[in-house]
């Protein structure tokens, strides 16, 4: 608890710092995302006739998720912001909200085209089984434009559900941001 109010006071901080000078520079960012898997009904065999429902795809959906965050930028292509959200896994059967720190680089590769990688850590809380929680750790890769871009990203909650010591996600999305108070004559 005293690390999270140590970072909420340094964002805050940092915060104050960027409103104090002449251009102001904070974000908003909404992510929305499919996990995926591994299909257990993928097999070997043959074509079990018309009845059956199974399907031949490699991965399928497990998941969805969605998380929304605000923080400071350096000119769009560094950020440092305070996330959270909720992702629901169908397989474990589990609602997990995370609540980080993500810290973003997204450099222009293009006139209109960035890459984003972006890292985050802090703590993950299962809903409806107790006080089951530990730390929360995502990795983020992505291309798009300034507002929209497409990504990849790996997740990891690190408690114990069903004979596992952690579990994991890989996602698929889009994230949709909105750059406030950006001067665009420093681009």
């Amino acid at each position: 608890m005293k690390r999270i109010l140590l970072t909420i006071a340094f964002i805050t901080f940092f915060n104050s710092f960027i409103h104090s000078q002449v251009t102001k520079f904070t974000y908003a960012q909404f992510d929305f995302a499919v996990s995926i898997t591994g299909n257990p009904n993928n097999t070997d065999d043959s074509y079990h006739g018309t009845e059956s429902t199974s399907t031949n795809a490699f991965l399928v959906p497990n998941g969805l998720g969605s998380k929304i965050g605000y923080g400071v930028h350096y000119k769009k292509w560094l950020t440092l912001g305070f996330h959270s959200g909720i992702d629901y896994k169908w397989d474990d059967k589990l609602v997990a909200v995370p609540v980080f720190l993500n810290l973003g680089l997204s450099p222009k590769v293009g006139p209109e085209t960035r890459i984003m990688l972006q890292a985050g850590y802090g703590k993950g809380f299962a809903l409806g089984r107790g006080n089951l929680n530990g730390a929360y750790k995502r990795a983020k890769l992505g291309i798009g434009s300034d507002d929209f871009i497409i990504f990849a990203e790996i997740c990891d909650y690190d408690f114990p559900l069903h004979n596992q010591k952690s579990i994991g996600m890989i996602s698929f999305g889009v994230t949709l941001t909105d750059f406030f108070h950006y001067n665009s004559q420093e681009d």
